[in-house]
């Protein structure tokens, strides 16, 4: 089997189990490349979420780019994009296509989000033994995770991290960060790839805007919207949300009726929820004009991550800024928390039933070690028989 193929049968299989949004992504991103495949370690998966949460646009998407990267250059990249989000984005189209004026529950999802519970409840343990090892990195984490949860914003989550980066840049260097520099590269890209790309990613910022406004061209100005959405997010796929509304639904391009059903159909397929897009341009030109948004609101992640990637591995290199990423994997911790509670467990757990099964769950996963889509599918029956 070849490489290739072995980064895209993963990320396919992930792409159709992960269920819960881009914290819980993570967490079933953790289980299957860093404890089961061993593609890359604790740190460097932590590293790898650490930029990813700095970057605009789809966190968890951008995560899995970099992995793929890894395992496989640019192309393994895009492949590992592609195996992730072909699901969803299917999913969405058909829905268009065939049940759009369907009024179906999906009661069933209850039991998917029961899987979410318990797959981030074991990242968080995981993550946690590695990353938060100390009482300082500790009382990091614990740090940011008060912050997230009582200060409502979607910046507070990055003021938080930059935080405890500079205070692990300050005092939590070590003796051991003077061989960082020796570590292997994790990313083969050309620095010039990173300059293209940059200059692309704000020429197309610049660009697209003027060219939509000087044109009455739906495709232009589709363009223009899911890129700009996709360029300008900080906090996940949920906060794309109300700028998408505001970009389509006031221009008459999608009804409100049909903005708030796609919303219930992307909360109801695995996947990133920035396939949202697809669902809309599906909606307003057909098939070509699903493929046209997922492309363009995924574009400006690509551009930003390959901008980045070829000058991580000099950056992190240096001492100061080892500690720094210390400080911020602590972080990461500490808002992995605080999602599992706020939306996971709180929009989840309901009753005793719910934390019954959560409890089964995650003892099987974690404990009985099951495979992560042996538990997906004891958490679709659970939620197709009970609820």
């Amino acid at each position: 089997m070849s490489n290739y193929f072995k980064i895209f049968i993963v990320a396919f299989k992930l792409g159709f189990i992960s269920f819960g949004g881009p914290t819980a992504h993570l967490g079933y991103f953790y289980d299957e490349y860093v404890k089961k495949k061993q593609w890359l370690n604790e740190q460097e998966y932590s590293e790898l979420v650490v930029l990813c949460q700095f970057l605009p646009g789809p966190a968890s998407s951008q995560v899995g780019i970099g992995i793929g990267t890894i395992r496989g250059g640019m192309i393994g990249g895009f492949i590992s994009f592609i195996g992730f989000t072909l699901p969803s984005a299917v999913m969405l189209m058909v829905f268009v296509l065939v049940f759009t004026n369907s009024q179906t529950t999906f009661s069933w999802i209850q039991g998917l989000k029961l899987v979410a519970v318990a797959i981030v409840a074991q990242a968080i343990i995981g993550m946690g033994k590695k990353l938060t090892n100390t009482k300082t990195t500790i009382t990091l984490a614990l740090f940011v995770l008060l912050l997230t949860l009582l200060i409502h914003s979607v910046y507070i989550q990055v003021i938080a991290l930059i935080f405890t980066g500079l205070y692990g840049a300050f005092f939590l260097k070590s003796k051991d960060d003077s061989n960082v520099g020796k570590r292997d590269k994790l990313f083969l890209i050309p620095k010039s790839i990173g300059v293209i790309s940059l200059l692309l990613f704000f020429s197309l910022l610049i660009t697209l805007p003027i060219l939509s406004s000087i044109t009455t061209n739906v495709w232009v100005q589709m363009m223009d919207s899911f890129f700009r959405s996709g360029a300008l997010v900080f906090g996940g796929g949920h906060v794309v949300l109300p700028l998408l509304e505001s970009e389509f639904v006031p221009q008459n391009l999608i009804s409100s009726e049909q903005f708030i059903t796609g919303y219930a159909a992307a909360q109801g397929v695995p996947g990133p929820l920035f396939t949202f897009a697809t669902y809309i341009g599906t909606s307003i030109e057909g098939i070509v004009g699903g493929v046209l948004a997922t492309f363009a609101i995924f574009l400006p992640a690509f551009l930003l991550l390959y901008g980045v990637l070829p000058f991580w591995d000099s950056i992190k290199s240096n001492v100061y800024v080892n500690a720094f990423l210390k400080g911020i994997s602590a972080g990461v911790v500490g808002i992995l928390i605080a999602a599992f509670y706020n939306p996971i467990w709180k929009s989840t757990i309901n009753t005793e039933l719910d934390f019954a099964l959560a409890s089964v769950l995650f003892i099987l996963l974690m404990y009985y070690k099951c495979p992560s889509w042996g538990v997906v599918i004891l958490g679709l029956i659970f939620g197709i028989i009970l609820y």
